[in-house]
């Protein structure tokens, strides 16, 4: 990949990055939840659900999705029902945030194993990024160049542009952490999240 066609791809890869989604959610609600330090195992969730879909839109996967009609209906039905799961745990976080408001308790980390395939979850439950990827990636292949490196270019340079992105959001939450995990702003944000995971959830179901 020649040093132009690599920087065209990242400035593009970044754009796409940075629109937020159901996933830059769950790592604001978890730095804001547990802290930034502790959130580390959902961050490297995420970006590991991302390597996965490009790995399979490039062994692939994104050529039989779109064949299979079936196949496409019955993972986008397994990511909305996992969106609707998140919508409810926000919600169940909120009614504890609601109970501790007058205490100054940390809530609980879930663990490392928890808290990294809650985000691998996620991030590998949509199908259309898997679409997403095997239309994008091609754009920026060139037959004249080893197909291999190429892609284990564009993977190695999505996976830390995806964690940076991540981490800037983690980063950024951490300024309004103050009010939003106090009091009233830490269960309105928990509602919020849970509002807008099942809005991502039925939107998913709706969607052709």
């Amino acid at each position: 990949m020649s040093l132009e066609t690599w920087l065209l791809y990242s400035s593009a890869a970044l754009i796409v990055i940075l629109i937020p989604g159901p996933l830059s959610l769950l790592m604001v609600s978890n730095s804001l939840n547990y802290g930034l330090r502790r959130s580390t195992p959902a961050f490297l969730g995420g970006v590991s659900a991302s390597i996965c879909l490009l790995s399979a839109s490039a062994l692939g996967l994104g050529a039989l999705l779109l064949a299979s009609e079936k196949l496409f209906s019955a993972l986008k039905i397994v990511g909305a029902l996992y969106l609707f799961y998140l919508a409810w745990h926000s919600w169940q976080e909120s009614r504890r945030a609601a109970q501790q408001a007058t205490a100054e308790e940390q809530p609980v980390n879930p663990g490392f194993h928890a808290m990294f395939w809650k985000a691998f979850g996620l991030g590998a439950s949509n199908p259309k990024d898997i679409l997403f990827f095997a239309a994008f990636l091609p754009q920026f292949l060139s037959a004249e160049r080893p197909l291999p490196t190429q892609l284990l270019v564009m993977i190695a340079t999505w996976a830390v542009l995806d964690l940076g992105c991540k981490l800037f959001y983690g980063l950024s939450a951490q300024s309004a952490a103050r009010y939003l995990r106090s009091g009233k702003g830490h269960v309105w944000f928990n509602r919020t999240s849970a509002a807008l995971f099942s809005g991502a959830g039925a939107a998913s179901l709706l969607s052709r």
